[in-house]
């Protein structure tokens, strides 16, 4: 039987029940890898019975206003984290990398693309150069508090200083998921980082006739 996987939202991302096709999980991981063990559906529609995203203005790594849209009508995988972050987003920004160098190779060209969920350090000057040495095509965004606030909203993106490092400053708690959106952006799905780079490539794939 073909799944996919449902998100049911309680008080946010960390209260959240994982379950497809009817079945429930106690955790994300243990829902994603008795998932990905099936072949995912092509969509029809939202996977997920809920609605995540919608329209934003942020700034580039180049110092341009940026909305959701993707310029050039590429889809997108979105990540909320910070350029110097040595923990999830060490593994999710080359993650990204590689699902975009991957569809790439088979004609499908998509946008890898981080909002900072810290705007003190990661400024117009240092978020493009540090994104990009994961990928050329990195879209870093940033702004003010009160301008990301609202960002954080329309994708259930919480964060949270865990503690002070003396050498790399604040470390955030934040979220993990990659949001897959259209060029128009559009949430189609998310993508827990716990799946393997060719995983993500064959959901991202299914999208494009869809």
């Amino acid at each position: 039987m073909k799944a996919a996987l449902a998100l049911v939202f309680s008080l946010g991302l960390a209260d959240a029940v994982w379950a497809h096709d009817g079945v429930k999980h106690a955790s994300e991981a243990e829902a994603v890898a008795h998932a990905a063990q099936t072949d995912l559906p092509k969509p029809d529609g939202l996977p997920f019975p809920v609605k995540l995203g919608g329209a934003f203005e942020l700034t580039d790594h180049k110092g341009r206003p940026r909305s959701q849209v993707d310029p050039d009508g590429r889809m997108q995988l979105l990540f909320f984290g910070y350029a110097n972050c040595e923990a999830i987003c060490s593994v999710a920004l080359p993650l990204m990398a590689d699902v975009v160098e991957g569809l790439s190779k088979d004609g499908m060209s998509v946008r890898p693309v981080m909002i900072t969920v810290d705007p003190e350090r990661d400024t117009v000057e240092t978020i493009g150069p540090a994104l990009q040495k994961h990928h050329r095509d990195f879209i870093g965004l940033t702004g003010s508090d009160t301008d990301l606030a609202p960002v954080y909203e329309l994708f259930a993106v919480e964060k949270k200083v865990v503690f002070e490092d003396p050498f790399l400053g604040p470390i955030y708690a934040h979220g993990s998921h990659i949001f897959l959106l259209d060029g128009e952006g559009q949430f189609l799905t998310l993508l827990p980082p716990i799946l393997s780079a060719e995983r993500m490539i064959e959901i991202v794939a299914a999208y494009r006739s869809s």
